[in-house]
């Protein structure tokens, strides 16, 4: 059921790309994150599943600082982010620090979010060139390159609004890879889109785990959690309830509150 392993699967102390340790996040009197500790060693994919409201999204926003916790240590690549003051008011300290850590951890959202105003080539090549300062010629190599491997190269001088929605998340994709990013994160990449354009974003999902990236993956697709996991973290009311490989979650749940959801999910 899930992914072939390979040599780095066996982490034996090797610093992982993303760690979250007993993180705290609320909004107002909404307790969203209870203490949840999550790890992401290089090469491996970390699933979130569980059901709408039980943090996971709001836990991938804090792995790169789109969302600001009150309490917990976010770390990347063995560095802690810094903080500034204390509870509700916490923020990250080091402005330069943050900047970093985002730009190396790419974000693809259930939404697409592309530029309408540029063509998508343009779109893939916005970020290396205006923020990281790349090389012109080198970033449209490169971000070509990246479209022909997700399947829409003959898209490029299109405009968004020409694409189908797998089409556009599929370029969202590419324009996450361009940034050549440590890991990347997908929240609900799928559910915006229709069943069978669905499928064309889960193959190249499933195309990257394969090539053993690091990514992060918020899903309510519970074939591709099971698919392409290492590691699976099920959230229930901002709680990791329980965690493990793709068999032992799917095949043996332990709590009964997995076994409700993955029946729910009608893969018991």
């Amino acid at each position: 059921m899930s992914r072939q392993t390979h040599p780095t699967d066996q982490v034996n102390g090797t610093v992982p790309v993303i760690e979250i340790r007993d993180l705290h996040k609320a909004y107002g009197r909404l307790q969203v994150l209870r203490g949840v500790s999550l790890r992401a060693p290089r090469g491996h994919v970390v699933t979130l599943i569980g059901s709408s409201g039980s943090g996971k999204s709001t836990l991938l926003r804090c792995c790169n600082l789109l969302e600001t916790s009150q309490a917990g240590d976010v770390i990347f690549e063995g560095e802690p982010v810094r903080w500034a003051g204390d509870g509700a008011a916490r923020h990250p300290a080091d402005r330069a620090q943050m900047r970093r850590i985002r730009t190396n951890l790419a974000m693809v959202f259930q939404q697409f979010n592309l530029w309408s105003h540029l063509t998508i080539l343009q779109n893939v090549m916005e970020a290396p060139v205006t923020v990281l300062r790349q090389d012109r010629n080198e970033v449209e190599r490169r971000a070509r390159v990246l479209l022909d491997k997700v399947g829409i190269g003959d898209k490029a001088d299109a405009w968004p609004a020409q694409l189908s929605g797998g089409q556009q998340q599929r370029a969202a994709i590419a324009r996450a890879l361009c940034m050549e990013p440590r890991a990347l994160l997908f929240d609900e990449p799928t559910s915006a889109l229709d069943p069978e354009l669905q499928q064309e974003v889960v193959r190249v999902i499933k195309d990257l785990a394969r090539e053993h990236r690091t990514m992060i993956l918020v899903t309510h697709d519970m074939r591709l959690a099971a698919d392409v996991s290492d590691h699976v973290v099920f959230l229930h009311e901002g709680r990791v309830e329980e965690e493990g490989t793709p068999d032992q979650i799917f095949r043996a749940p332990r709590t009964d509150r997995l076994r409700q959801f993955l029946s729910a999910t009608m893969v018991a």
